[in-house]
């Protein structure tokens, strides 16, 4: 991701990418190559000399917190984008929100699938009220990235499949919902080292019920992707990656896909969505505004994971 990053932010105006900070020597002689006038450094610390505007923080997970609170409490930098998620516990999280109230600065979490057409598409029509009052919805987020290995301790370093997939569910859930309660989960492993493999569990808020399953061991989801089917008073409304659904009573269903909803970008490297998040964060940081999501909404988000992780602790 800190290459997908540095190359958008490369080419993106009013930007010159100043330095990259990383710890392998080969890594960094590779990108001396790829981005010739950024300063190549191995420490964080060594931020602070270079007088920047903003920093990508695109390391592991558990890294989050200590880099965060580096850049804060070193003043080297008050605009700061993180990729997801925020941290690696609520508590963490929620400390670093309470550098960032104190700092001041734009900060933003790299939920991507916010800037997907077909996920935008869906909360306009919600807002809409297309489907009515909504009384329900079920989720996703699935990969196949361990359904024929089953050695899912690989991907520890990823945080587990809630931080590294169903994150991203549970962030478009407050992002279409809001505040969500956790009433049962359910956390399952395929191995015995105890992984974190398959997670289920259910969630209410007033006059709403919901549901979400997630698992990167499920066959033929060669591309990891998040959806939903959304039920209301009206009908119902299902988006994933690639479309969006609309099924209104005695009606005929509409259905977009991505390449229906001008999903164009200037520069496409990864996914169009990447350079809509990076020019996002970008422009809000030139102009001291605040990004979405930023760090009070990704910790959420951490906060939800927690309670999952401690109703089904409690389940066991």
């Amino acid at each position: 991701m800190g290459l997908v990053h540095s190359c958008i932010l490369n080419v993106l105006p009013n930007v010159k990418l100043a330095a990259v900070c990383e710890k392998s020597g080969m890594t960094r002689r590779f990108l001396r190559k790829l981005f010739k006038n950024a300063r190549m450094i191995d420490d964080a610390e060594k931020l602070s000399s270079l007088d920047l505007d903003a920093v990508y923080v695109t390391t592991p997970i558990p890294s989050h917190f200590a880099i965060a609170k580096l850049l804060y409490s070193e003043g080297i930098v008050q605009n700061i984008f993180v990729e997801k998620t925020l941290a690696s516990s609520y508590e963490q999280a929620k400390e670093i929100c309470m550098f960032a109230r104190r700092f001041g600065g734009t900060n933003m979490v790299g939920y991507v699938r916010r800037f997907y057409v077909t996920f935008n598409k869906a909360k306009a029509l919600l807002e809409a009220d297309a489907i009515g009052e909504v009384r329900a919805f079920k989720t996703y987020g699935y990969s196949a990235d361990f359904a024929e290995s089953g050695e899912t301790r690989v991907g520890g370093s990823r945080g587990g499949v809630l931080m590294d997939l169903g994150c991203h569910a549970i962030d478009l859930a407050l992002w279409f919902f809001g505040d969500l309660d956790v009433e049962t989960a359910k956390i399952n492993s395929v191995s015995d080292g105890g992984s974190e493999d398959f997670v289920h569990f259910e969630v209410k808020a007033k006059d709403l019920e919901g549901e979400f399953d997630v698992s990167w061991c499920k066959p033929n989801y060669r591309m990891p992707e998040v959806g939903f089917a959304i039920s209301g008073s009206k009908g119902v409304l299902e988006v994933n990656d690639d479309f969006v659904q609309l099924k209104l009573r005695d009606a005929k269903p509409l259905r977009w896909y991505r390449h229906d909803l001008n999903d164009n970008v200037d520069f496409w490297l990864g996914e169009p969505e990447y350079f809509r998040e990076d020019q996002h964060f970008v422009n809000l940081s030139l102009n001291n505004g605040e990004a979405e999501p930023n760090f009070e909404c990704a910790a959420k988000t951490d906060e939800i994971i927690a309670k999952v992780k401690s109703k089904a602790e409690e389940n066991e």
